[in-house]
């Protein structure tokens, strides 16, 4: 597999979701992006406020930009915060260093792009994400 298909990311975000409700956790949103950081499809449910599509892409953007996790580059970040500030202004305010997104990965371990989260605390985010990813037979290690 080369590339994420919109089936694929719609079905990540639906088991995304579907987690979330499991989980009774505040509504979400769950942004898919392609491995050239395009976004796929974006879901938002009912409830969820103006931010959720700017923070879940901004976690999945930076995620599949530099290759790891959101919660990799937060724990990066921590260490060395001036090269993750001025990546975030070179980035124009699309790159999120916070848990919450994950890669999304072929069963080679060929990155396809990544998916972002937001609504719950950092590891809710990352929680419902890896459901989705799992459940659309995908990797997120």
């Amino acid at each position: 597999m080369t590339h994420l298909s919109l089936n694929q990311a719609n079905l990540i975000i639906q088991e995304a979701c579907k987690a979330a409700r499991a989980a009774n956790y505040k509504p979400m949103g769950v942004a898919v992006l392609d491995a050239s950081g395009q976004l796929v499809a974006f879901g938002r449910e009912d409830g969820a406020s103006m931010f959720r599509f700017d923070i879940a892409r901004g976690k999945a953007w930076g995620a599949v930009g530099m290759g790891a996790s959101s919660r990799v580059l937060a724990e990066r970040a921590k260490d060395n915060p001036n090269f993750f500030i001025t990546l975030a202004a070179t980035a124009e305010g699309k790159f999120l260093p916070q848990p919450g997104a994950v890669l999304i990965k072929d069963s080679h371990g060929h990155i396809l792009g990544a998916v972002g989260a937001s609504g719950g605390t950092g590891d809710e985010d990352e929680i419902i994400c890896t459901a989705g990813v799992h459940a659309a037979g995908l990797r997120t290690d």
